[in-house]
């Protein structure tokens, strides 16, 4: 019985280890996840570790510490309370929160951009309604203000919604999963937390969540030297986690919509794609500031096993900045591949339905591999800066010649139409569907219904 236990143990244990993925494959997949400023701090940092990791040619981007430095030290002096958050977050360069969420079309509000993702989400048609109520309650900041209980008995009496306030909770769950991230957050302190939580590749992710979490009143009364004892950690790294704070957005709603051209100018593209008059699209990976790296060549004259450690774990670092490159490249280049139209003539109906399957295929890669890459990542091009999510779409019908078309498609066909009614007579649902059904569009009344409003175009008696 003994032996048996034993046997048992040791079967556990192998298969436990079997699944644990290597050193350089765990690296490769952080790297994988950051989108390029994130990658650049990345960079900075492990130089910065690293004694035998250089820089092949000096780095001229680096910014003006100094005026970073003045900027931390207003900011935490202005962090006192929730009601005082300093303004200069507003319109910061937050790397991957709602300024990294300029897009590709600054016409359409939080509300339509909120709409857009709960295709993403497998939803009942009630749990939809409750979506739209709990997006229709945010306020200009992206933020939830009333208690959940409140906007239960609110929604019942003015919108006809039974619902409950545990009910809410877990469409709010969902919601908090949308871009950009601390949308619909109730407080200051969720709002960070939602951020930090969701950058799991920061390698200060662990204590920031413990900062925001368990110290979050020492840390709007700035009491960093208490925050230094409770962390464990020293001057240097309280500095770091400062200046990660500095990339958060406490008002993750505010920026959408706004054509702002110092916030669109924060965005930095991992890819561009460039398209000439004849039609010929090349695509070039974007490296910023970042700077080729090597080992120093002082290392080959030592012989200590710890300076070896250092050269191993530098030489590994370096191996995986170039799979990434490659691994970059080929995705982009097969989702451009699959989206030569658009690509050539900037025309959103143009796109094909496309999923994260349809590239892995192309690639070869696994899909959660093309996840990563289709993450936070944005994409410049002839036609404006996107998202890189945005080129993976659904197909929602076919044509009555049996092409697939996409929700964007439909809802383009659905807003020229309604943008040249005669306004004396405004198109009805079952107009558009008709004369949708003329043009080869295989779709039913309730889909432009659906559609329309997901839109926030109002029914045709309305429009007058």
């Amino acid at each position: 019985m003994k032996q048996g236990n034993i046997q048992t143990q040791q079967q556990t244990q192998q298969q436990i280890q079997t699944q644990q993925l290597l050193p350089q494959q765990v690296l490769l997949v952080r790297l994988m996840e950051m989108p390029i400023e994130a990658l650049q701090h990345r960079v900075e940092l492990e130089c910065l570790e690293n004694p035998w990791l250089e820089k092949k040619e000096e780095d001229n981007g680096q910014q003006t510490t100094d005026n970073r430095q003045t900027d931390l030290d207003d900011a935490i002096f202005d962090y006192r309370s929730e009601d005082d958050i300093p303004d200069f977050l507003t319109g910061a360069s937050h790397s991957n929160n709602a300024a990294a969420y300029m897009s590709y079309d600054d016409t359409l509000s939080l509300t339509d951009r909120l709409r857009e993702q709960m295709a993403d989400f497998d939803l009942t048609d009630h749990e939809k309604e409750l979506m739209e109520y709990l997006i229709g309650s945010l306020d200009e900041d992206g933020l939830l203000k009333k208690s959940l209980s409140i906007l239960a008995d609110e929604a019942e009496i003015y919108q006809g919604l039974n619902t409950t306030a545990e009910a809410l909770e877990q469409v709010l769950q969902v919601l908090q999963q949308f871009d950009p991230a601390g949308i619909g957050a109730r407080s200051l302190q969720e709002c960070l937390l939602i951020q930090v939580r969701r950058d799991e590749q920061n390698p200060h992710h662990d204590l920031l969540v413990k900062l925001f979490d368990k110290y979050f009143d020492d840390f709007v009364h700035k009491r960093w030297n208490r925050i230094e004892q409770r962390l464990h950690i020293n001057a240097t790294q309280v500095e770091l986690l400062q200046r990660e704070i500095l990339k958060l957005n406490p008002r993750p709603g505010g920026s959408i919509g706004a054509k702002n051209a110092d916030r669109a100018q924060s965005i930095q593209p991992d890819f561009m794609v460039d398209t000439d008059e004849n039609g010929t699209v090349t695509v070039t990976l974007s490296n910023g500031n970042q700077p080729s790296l090597i080992i120093s060549p002082d290392a080959n004259e030592q012989q200590d096993t710890f300076v070896r450690q250092y050269v191993e774990r530098g030489q590994m670092f370096i191996n995986a900045l170039q799979q990434r490159s490659e691994t970059m490249m080929r995705t982009m280049q097969t989702i451009v591949r699959l989206q030569k139209p658009f690509f050539q003539e900037g025309d959103e109906t143009l796109l094909r339905p496309m999923r994260l399957e349809d590239v892995a295929e192309q690639t070869g890669y696994d899909i959660s591999t093309i996840s990563r890459v289709a993450n936070s990542k944005y994409v410049e091009t002839t036609f404006g800066t996107y998202p890189l999510k945005w080129f993976f779409t659904h197909k929602a019908t076919q044509s009555n010649e049996g092409t697939d078309i996409t929700a964007r498609q439909i809802m383009a066909a659905l807003r020229q139409h309604i943008e040249q009614e005669d306004k004396r007579q405004p198109l009805s649902d079952e107009r558009l569907t008709q004369m949708l059904q003329a043009e080869g569009f295989n779709i039913a009344r309730r889909t432009i219904a659906k559609y329309r409003e997901q839109m926030g175009i109002p029914v045709a008696r309305m429009r007058k």
